[in-house]
Order: C-alpha cells, then structure tokens, then sequence
C-alpha cells in the first residue's frame, strides 16, 4: 500500500516524515536512515544493526575466510597496531 503525503524541510535540514507513514512502517525515535540523493529525488531506506543472533554465524564465516586467505591472529592484532599508531 502507497502511502503519499507531504512535508517541507527546515532552515536547519531537518525533515518530518508524516505520522501516517512513521505508523505504517513501525518507525520510532532514533531510527536511523540510509539517505540516497539523485537528481531531484531523496530516498530514505531505513536500516536496523542486525540481531544479536546473526553475530555468530557472522563471525564463523569471517573466521573461515579469514583462515582460507591465510590470515592469523597475530596479523590482525599487527594491523590494528600499526592503524592505531597512525591515529
């Protein structure tokens, strides 16, 4: 279902996105947004950090290309060094 309304922006930037479309798509205070610009169109898309339980699986895949590269323990712990020291 489309849901169209209208809004306007502020001095600052800021825009209300309507109630009927914050109600419909479940949206609350805080929620974050991909924001896209092209030509005279803006897109929103809002986005959510994934699950707590989508980290393990995350993580043993990070794990398994991590090990097929070749890459060990002591080369990230060797590269996050060095970034740090660079900061």
């Amino acid at each position: 279902m489309l849901t169209v309304e209208t809004t306007r922006m502020s001095s600052k930037g800021q825009v209300v996105i309507p109630e009927a479309i914050r109600t419909r798509l479940g949206l609350q205070a805080g929620a974050q947004f991909i924001v896209v610009g092209k030509h005279d169109a803006v897109i929103l898309k809002a986005i959510a950090p994934p699950a707590l339980q989508q980290f393990g699986p995350l993580l043993a895949q990070a794990r398994l290309h991590a090990r097929t590269a070749g890459i060990r323990r002591a080369d990230i712990a060797k590269a996050i060094t060095s970034v740090r020291s660079r900061a």
